[in-house]
């Protein structure tokens, strides 16, 4: 049995506390919550800092780990998804080496669970040994081609077969992005996954998603003839292109908007009048990267929405840590109290992934994997 105490611990109703001790058995599961003068200060493990549950991080491209710096900063989007494209295919040595280290440096950040992307099976056997808990997303896409929807489904069934789901691992078959999925690829999805699934999608990340579904401008249609595919059956919906996602996806799922750097309070309204599971991912450092915007925090707050916290790639990122995803949110939304952001990063992304029965707050009856953070020091407490 283990005794933590800290003048900041942050317990399940989100706020801070300075007079709870924390106690587990050894492998973490919380036993008791309970004053601290009913105990002496010689039998407790004092941790400075903070005392809070293991991050949940709802968004990464594991397979992509092997492209840390490849790619240049603030391109936008579609020049920044080409050079993705271009650097996916180099020796599989560098890129298994990648993905090894890129979940132990999760790890080491205090992450307990990872809403994961997948487009291959690289990194399957990495997944099914770590001490993170994965939620895999098997991410499917035809260009809005549907003469490809059925090599499509066939291609990825053998990625999704592969996964593990194993223990606490889980893994459901999604959407890319409302731009690259045809009505006919969505159905299958919906039909594939089990009820009461979280999926994820890729939404709103640039201007020119929204116009192509408003009025067919914007530059995705060079974007699509560079890769060898037509945008001239396509036809524009008067709506943005979270209209288009919601009209052919599941609302009894847990679905995962992420990046949403141009949602609107409009488009976040309907999303929650369309279903009560809807989930919404920020990636900061990785919007930075690419678009250099953030989303309209001040919208989700209005609206009351659920906010998530991902990290995306280390292909547009500087690295994979909850924490730097915290404090450069702060740094431009600095109205922000720390115990909102913290429950973003926490118990939000717990629900959003199915996994707040064991993980995202400090609750008996939990093992949320208890971390301590001092300055940029993240020390795993059990």
């Amino acid at each position: 049995m283990k005794k933590f105490y800290s003048k900041k611990t942050f317990l399940n109703d989100q706020q801070f506390h300075d007079d709870k001790v924390i106690i587990t058995d050894d492998n973490g599961l919380i036993l008791a919550i309970e004053n601290l003068e009913l105990h002496d200060a010689a039998s407790l493990k004092i941790v400075d800092g903070i005392l809070i549950p293991g991050f949940i991080n709802v968004h990464c491209h594991l397979e992509l780990s092997h492209m840390k710096g490849m790619a240049p900063t603030g391109t936008g989007l579609l020049p920044f998804l080409k050079t993705v494209v271009g650097y996916r295919d180099i020796a599989q040595e560098a890129i298994d080496a990648a993905i090894v280290d890129g979940d132990a440096e999760m790890h080491r950040n205090g992450i307990v669970a990872v809403g994961d992307i997948s487009n291959k099976t690289d990194t399957a056997v990495v997944k099914s040994l770590s001490k993170i808990d994965y939620h895999t997303f098997v991410e499917m896409f035809d260009f809005l081609q549907p003469s490809n929807t059925v090599t499509t489904i066939a291609q990825y069934e053998a990625v999704f077969d592969a996964q593990s789901d194993h223990g606490h691992n889980k893994k459901t078959f999604v959407p890319h992005a409302p731009y690259t999925v045809t009505p006919g690829l969505f159905a299958y999805i919906k039909n594939a996954n089990p009820s009461g699934s979280t999926i994820s999608i890729h939404n709103q990340e640039t201007p020119h998603e929204n116009q192509l579904f408003m009025d067919g401008t914007g530059t995705f249609r060079d974007f699509f003839t560079g890769f060898g595919a037509s945008l001239d059956h396509f036809e524009p919906t008067g709506q943005t292109s979270i209209y288009y996602a919601m009209t052919h996806m599941n609302p009894a799922s847990r679905t995962l908007f992420v990046h949403n750097t141009m949602t609107t309070r409009g488009d976040i309204i309907s999303a929650q009048h369309w279903s009560e599971n809807t989930y919404w991912a920020t990636c900061p450092n990785a919007n930075l990267y690419i678009e250099n915007r953030l989303p309209d925090y001040q919208a989700f707050l209005d609206t009351g929405a659920t906010v998530t916290i991902g990290t995306d790639s280390l292909t547009s990122n500087w690295q994979l840590s909850i924490w730097d995803e915290i404090k450069t949110i702060l740094r431009y939304q600095s109205y922000l109290p720390l115990e909102t952001v913290l429950t973003w990063a926490t118990l939000n992304g717990a629900k959003s992934l199915g996994y707040d029965d064991r993980l995202g707050s400090i609750e008996v009856g939990k093992q949320p994997g208890l971390i301590q953070v001092v300055d940029d020091l993240i020390t795993r407490m059990v």
